[in-house]
């Protein structure tokens, strides 16, 4: 009798009542966390870094590495107004 009663526990059908501890279980794994991944070390060093807002010809603003500001070769350092409103394509 005891071989029946055996295949009699291992065909229970899945209730609502074991699912929910399941649903339960899955919903607090975000909080959980496994570690940073490799994705996020790469944004923490680019978010350390340093950024400037610059002034494109259209107008437009554009974000632009300090570091590769300091290896950029400048042409004219200090300009004119009136060179400013030209580069801009503004006429006086």
């Amino acid at each position: 009798m005891k071989i029946m009663d055996d295949q009699s526990t291992n065909d229970k059908k899945i209730s609502r009542r074991s699912i929910l501890p399941i649903l339960g279980s899955t919903l607090l794994m975000p909080f959980l966390g496994f570690g940073k991944s490799a994705s996020d070390e790469k944004y923490i060093l680019q978010k350390d870094e340093d950024y400037q807002i610059l002034l494109k010809p259209d107008g437009t603003t554009v974000k632009v590495k300090v570091s590769a500001l300091k290896n950029a070769k400048i042409i004219k350092k200090n300009i004119s107004n009136t060179s400013f409103l030209n580069w801009l394509g503004k006429k006086l």
